[in-house]
């Protein structure tokens, strides 16, 4: 033990360092679900009961009662070879039968599968019938081009309906597919459609963003030009092109097809095939410490029984009734499992929505809830802090009595924008669930229940039914309550990633050779357990700063800065420094209310004591800069390696995949 302070010796190891650093976990306020809610909510304290007893029988069960099989498995789990884990293995089905066929074939053809809004305000509305149409035509399409079980189709296409029906024609047909998200340039397209081998790429002329119209193909035309003399094998064979933007494009003819030129015309009798429930599904990138892309793979029976599993416990899903949204790009993990795969496996209506949150002002999300009388509200707390900024009083003047349950997804959200969230958005009623997953992990994987749990801002707390997780610390061993340390999944689950597409080693490498002895799987992420054992992520331990020997997270010092009645939203940042090692460095949003009655002035100078007095001396950040934006993927994840550069006087690095790539400039100016 340490005698100062009573933690244990390994404490300095732990994310978030020592105990004079707790001020998440001094969150006192609990909200437990009403009696009214609580007494009609889908998910119930059994299901925890039943994973405890048998976990490998609850996923069992969960798989035979929400999906169907073509042919039933017998075996659950095969863990025979870790860390590649086979799950429902010998069983068979399909996945698009399962999010389409089969509510049309239980009488549910006429209910609306997608509300699709579009950026300049056109819409449809779109039936499990017409997309399920749509999807068979599409699959003879596909197979008329040559498309088969295992080919890989690269999409990269605007939120629009066919970008649901592209996924899902694939998935038909026992191929896989990789979405390129649409803000990506044309050098990170040509790297994830050679890595994969893509025989067909489907993509828009362009999608609506911001006003303007985003071109697309031009993007698929220059990566598939620059494959020429790098020595990578051709294996694009055609362009499927679906006409949104209007704009003009260029057109190699025998390789680029027009959509609405062959799919309505194409026959709508198309009969799903089973495949094994290890079939790969899909591919999707994401970042890597290496140039080379890292493509994550999932699989099929696995991945849908806890995507739909999730999607209708955490969610407290009324199929009937629910209007869903989840305001996630397809192009992202969260897209895949909460727009595509998990509400339409369970035979959900949701908004989709192509556009940005304040075209053409700002509450255009707020107008979207009330014209299609949302009731489920799933986004990031990026977006949450930046409605925070422009203030309560837009999304006040909508009529959002709709909503009854919220949802957070994407980064740690701090207990002042949780409960901004709350009170704002949900008038102080609806639950909030908190979620944590990764595209590794594929579906939810921590998050309270809506009608069990009692909620803590800023917390996910529990994992969901059937998932194990702990937090250890740098020897494996569990830290105890109130302890901070380092986030594991300790037993296999149904939706965690197969691998790394073509490199089973960097696999091994990236997610098991830290906790290898104890077959842990490590997220990559920091947490701390509060004195009721709940858990607290404290983002990524690559955004854990060392100051003085003393270990602090970036999520703690940034929820100290957004608690302060002037701060919108805020970055923080460790740069280095000769006397500390490093130091705390904040770039901070303010609210508009704020400078409008107080001005900047001294600002800076206040929120530094503010840290200082909220965590402790050690936490107060050395520089606060006062900027007006932050550098954002069009994810809404904020590029903290940007700001490093800053921070530490370097030349900014590659700015290509921000939303507003001229943001780093205007804050390299403002810091100078």
């Amino acid at each position: 033990m340490n005698s100062q302070t009573g933690t244990p010796d390994h404490a300095d190891t732990r994310v978030g360092g020592g105990s004079e650093i707790d001020h998440l976990l001094e969150e006192t306020r609990r909200f437990p679900p009403s009696p009214e809610f609580a007494a009609n909510a889908v998910a119930g304290a059994e299901l925890y009961e039943r994973a405890q007893r048998d976990r490998e029988g609850f996923w069992a069960d969960q798989a035979r009662e929400l999906l169907h099989w073509h042919k039933p498995f017998t075996q659950v789990l095969d863990w025979s070879m870790p860390p590649f884990a086979k799950w429902y293995a010998d069983g068979e089905l399909n996945v698009a039968y399962n999010c389409l066929d089969r509510h049309v074939e239980a009488g549910h053809g006429d209910r609306v599968a997608l509300l699709w809004e579009g950026e300049p305000g056109d819409d449809r509305r779109i039936t499990y019938a017409e997309l399920t149409d749509e999807v068979k035509r599409l699959a003879n399409v596909l197979t008329d081009l040559g498309i088969g079980p295992g080919d890989r189709v690269a999409i990269y296409l605007p939120m629009i309906p066919e970008t649901v029906a592209a996924m899902l024609a694939v998935a038909r047909l026992g191929a896989i597919h990789s979405v390129i998200f649409g803000g990506f340039s044309a050098d990170s397209l040509r790297s994830r459609i050679d890595d994969a081998g893509a025989k067909l790429v489907i993509t828009a002329d362009g999608g609506w963003r911001k006003g303007k119209v985003s071109p697309l193909k031009p993007a698929v035309d220059q990566a598939l030009g620059e494959r020429n003399g790098l020595g990578v094998q051709e294996t694009v064979e055609h362009v499927l092109v679906v006409r949104r933007g209007g704009n003009e494009v260029d057109w190699v003819e025998g390789r680029d097809i027009w959509y609405h030129d062959v799919v309505p015309q194409a026959s709508a009798e198309h009969e799903a095939q089973p495949f094994e429930a290890e079939n790969p599904l899909f591919i999707l990138y994401t970042s890597g410490t290496t140039g080379k892309p890292k493509g994550i793979l999932h699989t099929s029976g696995g991945y849908l029984t806890q995507a739909q599993f999730t999607h209708r416990n955490v969610f407290d899903l009324r199929p009937e009734s629910d209007v869903y949204w989840c305001t996630a790009d397809v192009g992202w993990i969260t897209g895949h499992s909460y727009v595509v795969y998990g509400p339409l496996a369970n035979g959900a209506t949701q908004v989709l929505y192509e556009g940005t949150p304040e075209f053409p002002e700002p509450g255009r999300w707020w107008d979207v809830i009330e014209k299609y009388g949302v009731t489920i509200f799933y986004t990031a707390p990026t977006a949450i802090r930046g409605f925070m900024k422009q203030g309560r009083q837009i999304p006040q003047a909508r009529d959002l009595s709709s909503l009854r349950v919220l949802g957070s997804v994407g980064e740690p959200i701090n207990p002042e924008a949780w409960m901004w969230f709350r009170e704002v958005v949900g008038a102080g009623a609806c639950p909030i669930v908190d979620t944590w997953w990764q595209t590794e992990t594929g579906a939810i994987m921590i998050s309270a229940l809506p009608g069990v749990t009692e909620t803590k801002p800023g917390s996910a707390q529990v994992p969901v039914p059937g998932v194990s997780i702990d937090v250890v610390g740098e020897d494996g061993q569990h830290v105890g309550s109130g302890n901070g340390g380092l986030l594991v999944i300790t037993e296999p689950w149904p939706s965690m990633l197969r691998g790394i597409w073509g490199d089973p080693e960097r696999f091994r490498e990236t997610y098991w050779e830290k906790f290898e002895s104890q077959g842990y799987y490590f997220a990559g992420d920091g947490a701390r357990l509060d004195e009721d054992g709940d858990i607290w992520l404290l983002g990524r331990v690559d955004d854990v700063m060392n100051v003085s020997g003393h270990r602090l997270s970036t999520a703690e010092i940034e929820s100290a800065l957004v608690a302060h009645e002037a701060t919108a939203e805020a970055a923080v940042v460790g740069a280095a420094d000769e006397t500390t090692g490093q130091a705390v460095v904040a770039f901070v949003i303010l609210k508009e209310s704020y400078l409008r009655q107080h001005g900047p002035e001294g600002l800076a100078q206040q929120l530094r004591t503010w840290v200082g007095e909220q965590i402790g001396p050690i936490a107060r950040p050395r520089d606060v800069y006062i900027v007006g934006e932050l550098p954002k993927t069009r994810s809404g994840k904020i590029m903290r390696r940007l700001l490093r550069d800053v921070a530490e006087g370097r030349e900014v690095g590659d700015t290509t995949t921000l939303a507003d790539t001229a943001v780093m400039s205007v804050i390299s100016a403002q810091v100078r």
